[in-house]
């Protein structure tokens, strides 16, 4: 799930989430974020946060800032700078989000925009969002881009088909896209989460597009994020300085779980599947893509 807006990552890829020729810093999460080895297989469960020397927590369901004394997660939380964050319950926007959560107090953002699961993907946003400590929350209604239709996820007349990722590799490649590829959805959720962050005075939107490794929708390129960067400078008021950063762009989907892993990020409370809300059904595009991606870093997915 490409958008990590509730209304949603680096060094290995040098330039990832960065516009050339932008006049702002370039978006770029901190060196930090995949300075780290990747976590070993097995090294520890799915959730499991990674824990400071003095920490005496040892819960799955600690989230990776968690409290150590009464106060503490408070107190270090509003010395922080606010970031709106694209939440859509999905594993690209939940990593994403817990790389927003070590530097920036989080207001999380998520859309119903007429998708077939979309109440499974409200409650892993919720899940995902009490998991981080989020601030802030918001929960916007978008569905009138089920009624403007032309595609599988709001339509239930169009059938959700089967993945063939070498097929789908070519097909990104020669620039076809895909029947679930809903039209220019992710500038609507731009779009509300530049509002909220104009509003609320946050200078950083985090959004967790990635291009590898995905079905070939057009929003999900570099240069899509450059352009509304510009936009947005252009269309906001001058002091606001806002900026997309988009921290996974460059990456695999099996390093985007090697770095869930060793954040901490809850991907068991993530949601993935187009098609089903009760079990994922293991055969759409997000299902198999996500699998592979455990499958290469060496984990067992624990929803697929």
């Amino acid at each position: 799930a490409v958008f990590a807006a509730c209304v949603s990552s680096c060094a290995d890829h040098p330039g990832a989430g960065s516009w050339q020729g932008h006049r702002r810093s370039p978006a770029v999460a901190s060196p930090r974020t995949h300075s780290r080895a990747p976590a070993a297989p097995g090294a520890r469960r799915l959730g499991t946060p990674r824990l400071s020397p003095t920490s005496t927590s040892t819960s799955r369901d600690s989230p990776p800032s968690a409290a150590i004394q009464p106060g503490y997660h408070e107190a270090m939380a509003a010395e922080k700078p606010w970031a709106v964050v694209l939440l859509s319950g999905g594993m690209d926007s939940c990593v994403t989000a817990a790389i927003a959560a070590r530097d920036h107090r989080l207001a999380v953002l998520h859309s119903s925009y007429g998708q077939r699961t979309e109440a499974r993907e409200l409650r892993a946003f919720h899940e995902i969002a009490d998991f981080l400590r989020a601030a802030k929350r918001l929960h916007i209604e978008q569905r009138y881009m089920g009624e403007i239709g032309g595609s599988a996820l709001t339509d239930p007349s169009l059938e959700i088909p089967g993945a063939d990722l070498g097929a789908d590799r070519a097909r990104a490649g020669s620039g076809g896209v895909p029947i679930t590829y809903v039209p220019f959805r992710n500038a609507h959720f731009l779009a509300a989460a530049v509002s909220w962050a104009e509003v609320i005075g946050a200078r950083t939107v985090f959004v967790g597009a990635v291009e590898q490794d995905s079905s070939g929708y057009p929003d999900c390129r570099p240069n899509y994020y450059r352009v509304f960067n510009d936009l947005i400078e252009t269309g906001t008021r001058p002091e606001s300085e806002i900026e997309i950063q988009t921290p996974l762009i460059k990456r695999s989907k099996s390093e985007i779980v090697r770095q869930g892993l060793e954040l901490g990020a809850p991907l068991r409370l993530t949601w993935s599947c187009y098609g089903s809300s009760e079990k994922a059904c293991g055969v759409c595009d997000s299902c198999a893509l996500r699998r592979r991606a455990f499958e290469q870093a060496g984990e067992t997915d624990p929803v697929t």
